[in-house]
Formats: structure tokens, C-alpha cells, sequence
């Protein structure tokens, strides 16, 4: 099941050229992850980090940029599942603005524990949510 979602590009994503610079793609990246992790897999960022002490840190992720993007265009996300592992997690991430693509994403999660820092299984209340569907 793919995930979409939306982000405009704001003032503070942009370079002096006017166009996103790098560095703020990933930002966005990881807000779209954050926010499928809410509405997908109905963990919080808030409740996984700080109440629960789990976390997701990003070990891995391969970006190619397709396409400038500018101030003031909507870029549409799609994020889907790739893999599935004991503590990992796959994703794929494409940006589109209208049909023209942006940028694609793979990056791999990883479930650990944050006090003692070692990676730990996901569990099966988040599993369920994980459905593999290649872009």
C-alpha cells in the first residue's frame, strides 16, 4: 500500500538559485517517513522516541535527484515498502511535482532501543502495517 502525501516547497527549503537545496530534501524525507509512521502504522514519533524509548534511526539511504525543484511547488510523495526484516525496514520514496519526478529514495530503517542502543524485532502490532509494494 503506497503512501501519499504532500509538501510544499517553502522559502527555507531554497538556495539562493531559488531551487531546494539538498540537504532540505532529506528533511522532507524524513518528515514523510515520520508522518506515514503516524497515520500508517499508528506510532507517533513522539510515543515510539520518548514514551516507549524505541527509535527508527535511518542506517542507510541512496538518493538520486531527478529534477530541481523551486520555491512555491507542491511535491507529492509516495512512499512504499520494500522490505521487511527482524529489525529493518525498506523504503521507497519518489517525489513527483505534477508528472515530472524529483527525486527517488531507498532508505533502510532500523528498531532498536534507544537506552541500551541495540536493535530489537519489530513488533507485531507495527508488522501489520508493513505491506511490501514495489513502486
Amino acid at each position: 500500500m503506497t503512501f501519499t502525501t504532500q509538501r510544499k516547497v517553502r522559502f527555507q527549503h531554497c538556495d539562493p538559485a531559488g531551487i531546494v537545496f539538498y540537504p532540505r530534501y532529506f528533511e522532507m524525507i524524513n518528515s514523510v517517513v515520520e508522518d506515514w509512521f503516524e497515520e500508517i502504522v499508528q506510532q507517533d514519533f513522539n510515543y515510539l522516541h520518548v514514551e516507549s524509548g524505541a527509535g527508527v534511526p535511518t542506517v542507510s539511504i541512496n538518493t538520486q535527484f531527478c529534477a530541481p525543484s523551486r520555491l512555491g511547488e507542491i511535491l507529492t510523495f509516495e512512499l512504499a515498502v520494500q522490505a521487511v526484516g527482524h529489525s529493518s525496514l525498506t523504503l521507497q520514496i519518489n517525489a513527483y511535482c505534477a508528472d515530472q519526478k524529483r527525486l527517488t529514495s531507498r532508505l533502510t530503517l532500523v528498531f532498536m532501543n534507544l537506552h541500551s542502543g541495540k536493535s530489537m524485532p519489530w513488533t507485531d502490532t507495527m508488522r501489520q502495517h508493513f505491506i511490501v509494494d514495489n513502486l
